[in-house]
């Protein structure tokens, strides 16, 4: 039973390799579903506004985790 653990472990680290990175990821994004609907007149501004999250977030990933290697 010990290897599907193994398994299932491997698999999860394909996808998800930071849990910070997914969580903060999903949480942008589930902002971003409630909020774009009720601000339907600057709707445009929706695309730029989901990519700059997604790049803070991302920017914010590597810095951490090049603080971490550097120590």
């Amino acid at each position: 039973m010990r290897w599907m653990k193994s398994i299932a472990r491997e698999i999860y680290g394909l996808f998800v390799d930071d849990g910070s990175f997914a969580g903060a990821i999903l949480v942008w994004l589930g902002l971003a579903m409630a909020v774009v609907p009720h601000a339907a007149s600057n709707a445009r501004w929706a695309g730029p506004a989901l990519f700059a999250g997604l790049a803070l977030i991302l920017i914010e990933s590597v810095l951490r985790f090049s603080r971490s290697r550097m120590k």
